[in-house]
């Protein structure tokens, strides 16, 4: 296998975490496949520090030796960001579990790289954490932090950068970065917190944050209300932004989806009969259920209000990121667009797709207030990259035209080839569609500046 380790190097990594958290073979390989299983790579070692001071310790030793670095979360990314293609050391914060006492002046908690998001969101009983992901069970702190996760309340709560109140890191070199102070108001220099968010393990490695909390959101409803398209849905969402005052979620799904799910999952359709599209909204506050039906008026309409209510709503829009999986290995383009673009994309995304690949299977769906759409692709049989080949050679992509046809079709509408998942491996060589030469060249400025080793996540975005 490539990059296997000197045996010199293991026992060194050993004397800092224990023998037990340094993975080798097959206890590493579950660390080398993604959520989605279409990214597989190998890792010589996976290290499992229980705190920063090791994780420094750690990252000193591999920067003496040259030895690359794939920090990893949670492991629910979808763009092969924290898998380890090119056969570097996973360094796995998962032991960095560490939730401290809920601040209730501030209304902030700080939290190990390892916590959980519906951790953070348990934490105390009259506050929330802003970020709500489909994956907030697994997904951790210090991913969230380092993809920028954007989830379902965006438009009222903004994405986790907007919740950062502090970080602590480790560069490439084993120093370590501390401001978790909390401060709402402190201009002493470089917002280097903010600027964490987003980078995807490439600038340094994320082992706490110190997070803002929201208040609890109280007697939440939740509304489906059927669509007979896109243009319809689009034209709600923007009446709610403007006439439901506690609105925190606007969610787009569309029968196929939803038909999937059916078939094999045994999801219940959430409207009878269906319509063939879908939107959802969540809102709290005096007036949220009169103004929600008032939105609705005579279409199609679904009413959540308790917990179990709520829930049982919610599944028809948080299961469909499973849905074409089911078919085969599907691609999975995040994709946003300026908000007035937002139906074109909709709309006319699958047909794109369709040119490229007359076989391909896309479901939709999104984030429909924030011009956020999700694009999945189970590619045509026989075409690459199709079901049950994505995964080939350890790549997790096919020949790209999948990825052309959508990144194109965005980049023409003004919009990113990446709203939250991160540009990991899958879109690397799409960047230069959304940003310029300057950019580009200012991030691998960036990138030299702090980690001159280049030895943090090598193969993801520019060096």
């Amino acid at each position: 296998m490539p990059g296997e380790l000197p045996a010199g190097l293991l026992r060194q990594f050993a004397a800092v975490v224990g023998e037990s958290h340094v993975l080798t073979g097959d206890a590493a390989a579950g660390y080398a496949v993604d959520w989605t299983g279409g990214f597989t790579g190998h890792a010589p070692a996976v290290l499992r520090p229980r705190d920063t001071e090791e994780g420094a310790a750690l990252l000193a030793l591999c920067a003496d030796a040259g030895v690359a670095v794939v920090p990893q979360g949670g492991n629910t990314g979808l763009v092969g960001g924290g898998v380890p293609l090119h056969g570097e050391v996973v360094l796995s914060l998962a032991r960095l579990d560490r939730l401290g006492p809920v601040d209730l002046d501030a209304g902030q908690v700080s939290a190990g790289a390892g916590v959980s998001l519906q951790q953070v969101a348990d934490a105390d009983p009259g506050l929330d954490l802003g970020v709500f992901i489909a994956s907030r069970h697994s997904a951790t702190v210090g991913g969230a932090v380092a993809t920028n996760a954007g989830g379902l309340r965006v438009l009222r709560y903004g994405s986790m950068r907007a919740q950062l109140r502090g970080i602590e890191a480790v560069l490439s070199d084993g120093t370590v970065l501390s401001h978790m102070s909390g401060l709402v108001k402190d201009n002493t220099g470089y917002d280097y917190p903010s600027l964490l968010a987003g980078s995807e393990g490439t600038l340094a490695v994320v082992t706490a944050a110190r997070l803002q909390l929201v208040p609890r959101m109280a007697d939440p409803v939740t509304v489906i209300v059927g669509a007979d398209g896109p243009g319809e849905v689009h034209a709600l969402a923007r009446r709610a932004v403007r006439e439901v005052g506690g609105l925190a979620s606007a969610e787009f799904f569309t029968q196929a989806g939803l038909d999937l799910l059916a078939e094999h999952a045994g999801l219940p359709l959430p409207l009878r009969p269906p319509t063939p599209a879908y939107l959802l909204l969540e809102a709290a506050g005096p007036g949220a259920a009169e103004e929600l039906a008032e939105l609705a008026g005579d279409r199609p309409v679904a009413v959540g209000t308790g917990a179990a209510g709520r829930a049982r709503l919610w599944a028809s829009r948080e299961r469909h990121p499973e849905a074409a999986g089911f078919v085969g290995v599907p691609l999975k383009l995040d994709v946003s667009v300026p908000a007035a673009r937002w139906v074109r994309l909709a709309s006319e995304v699958a047909g794109v797709v369709a040119e490229a690949d007359p076989g391909a299977l896309v479901i939709t769906y999104g984030h429909v207030a924030d011009g956020n759409l999700h694009v999945n692709v189970v590619p045509g049989a026989g075409t690459a990259g199709g079901a049950g080949t994505a995964g080939g050679a350890g790549t997790g992509a096919g020949d790209g035209r999948h990825e052309d046809a959508v990144f194109s079709f965005v980049a023409s509408l003004g919009g990113s080839i990446s709203a939250e998942h991160g540009i990991g491996a899958l879109k690397a060589r799409w960047l230069p569609l959304v940003r310029s030469d300057a950019e580009r060249a200012l991030f691998a400025r960036l990138r030299a500046a702090f980690d001159p080793a280049g030895i943090l996540n090598p193969h993801v975005l520019p060096r």
